[in-house]
Order: C-alpha cells, then structure tokens, then sequence
C-alpha cells in the first residue's frame, strides 16, 4: 500500500475500538482492489462525535464506521439517513457523498449476503433469533425489509424484556410484518417455534467463552434449517455444534462481519470486497492473536 497526497481516509468510531479487525479488513481490501485509502480505528470520547462526524466532510474522507456506543447518537449529525436506519434509528456507515453525510445500517445487509452460499432467500420463511440487541434489531428488521413470513424473537425475561416488546411492535407496524417476542423459559412453546422456521439465529454473547448454550439443549431443530451464531472469534460455538450433530448447515459470524464490511466498501468505493480472500486472511489473522 502506497501512501501520498491522493490517499483518502476512511476509520471505525468507537469507545472502546482498538481490539477491532475492521483497519484489517479493510486495509486489505484497498491493498487488494488497488484503491488509495487507508482504514484507521479512532477511539474517542462521547463529547468529540459531533466534530468526529464534521470532519468526515471536512477532510474529504470515504467516510466511517461506527459501533458502541454511537450507532444512535451520530445522527444528529448526518444529513441523510437510508430505509434501514430511519426503521431502527441506528446506523454503523456513514458516507461522505460529495459533502453530504448519509448513514447506512450494513450489519443487516451484510449478515444476508453471508448467506448467499446456501441460497438462502429470506422472503416467505420463518425467522427465529435469540436476542435483541443492535446486531440482532438489524438483522430482524432487514428481514422485514425482505419480506419475511414471520420473525420469532426468543430472550431471557429481564428488565430489558417489555422495552424490546415495544420496539418489535414498532417494527412490526412499520413494516407490515408478524414479530413475535417469546420468553426463552417457554420451552414447550420454544419446540413448536424451531419445527417452523428456516433460520435460526443466535445473536446474543453467550458461547463466546465456547462453553454456554443460548438455547436448551434438549429442543431439537429440522436437518433443514439453516443455523447461524454471529460469534465469530469462536470457530464452532457449542450452539453450533448443536445444530450440527442434528444434521443443519451451520456457520459462524465472520460471514457476517465480512458481509458487513463490504458494503461499507462497496458505499464508499464503488467496488466489491474480495470476500474469499479476506476470509482466508482474517481466519489466519484470528488464529494469530489467539495464539498471541
């Protein structure tokens, strides 16, 4: 990668961000598809986000990403905001189109396009998701987008419990489609809910540490649901593993992570992020800093 008067910047946002694979995701993909940028990780305090933001326009950059805890609070910045972020009100791109500052919401986009590889087409099926937090209101609401039959959301009941019951009812108003919340101690409803959907998706933490199950072990799924766990640093979660010895195809969350970021590429540049090869790099990437 050559640096000069014409390299433009792009980074990720965050507080904290220095542990982020994105700088190398991306910095391979400009090295790769011989764009002239470069990709810095910027972890700054909540009160430096509005100038952050400004001078996304004023240095003439691609634009950024964004995780916790600004995905909400950075448009009050931005002038334009896409479908998919005016639905959730969070936003993880902003692009820098010719001076005007437009968010963007990849993570739903990005987990879709992961899935291309099994000929996954969400439209007409059931969707089941543990979890609702930002990853998983992406995802929920790009289903939507796509014309899911029904979603099925499973949590655990806590405080948070009746404040997601309500943002999945706006969802569904909005969008026209079925949402349903149910408490993950329902098990026997829990059963009849996996015999029906086609995807089921963990988007909580739990397995990180590659020991906790997010669902009860003895509910069983179809051989032909497709079962995903955004975890991406555990190769093979136990919820995988699972899913697996039932006979489902199974993947973890880099796909995810890779589809999300080239959209941001694909926003930014114009162009299309070698995935396969960021994936064989980032696996090697991920098997070093574990061994470190």
């Amino acid at each position: 990668m050559k640096i000069n008067g014409h390299t433009r910047m792009a980074a990720v946002v965050a507080n904290p961000i220095k542990h982020s694979l994105s700088p190398f995701i991306h910095n391979f993909t400009f090295d790769w598809t011989e764009e002239n940028g470069v990709y810095l990780a910027w972890e700054i305090p909540a009160e430096h986000l509005a100038e952050c933001v400004a001078n996304v326009r004023n240095l003439g950059m691609y634009g950024i990403n964004l995780s916790m805890p600004f995905k909400s609070a950075v448009l009050d910045f931005v002038d334009e905001q896409s479908e998919e972020v005016r639905l959730i009100g969070a936003a993880n791109t902003i692009v820098n189109s010719q001076g005007k500052l437009v968010a963007y919401n990849t993570d739903g986009r990005g987990f879709f396009e992961s899935l291309k590889p099994y000929d996954f087409q969400m439209r007409g099926e059931i969707l089941t998701i543990i979890g609702g937090g930002g990853a998983a209101i992406a995802i929920i609401a790009q289903a939507a987008l796509l014309g899911a039959k029904k979603i099925n959301v499973l949590a655990r009941p806590s405080a948070s419990f009746e404040p997601l019951q309500h943002r999945l009812t706006a969802l569904s108003v909005r969008t026209g489609i079925r949402i349903e919340l149910i408490s993950l101690s329902e098990r026997f409803r829990l059963q009849s809910l996996l015999d029906e959907s086609a995807l089921l998706v963990n988007a909580t933490s739990v397995g990180m540490d590659g020991v906790g199950m997010p669902l009860d072990e003895e509910v069983r799924i179809l051989s032909s649901t497709l079962v995903i766990d955004i975890i991406y640093k555990v190769k093979e979660t136990p919820f995988l593993k699972w899913a697996k010895r039932q006979g489902a195809q199974t993947e973890n969350g880099l796909g995810m992570l890779i589809g999300q970021a080239a959209e941001s590429f694909r926003l930014w540049t114009g162009k299309v992020m070698p995935t396969s090869q960021v994936k064989e790099a980032l696996l090697r990437e991920i098997e070093n800093e574990n061994k470190g």
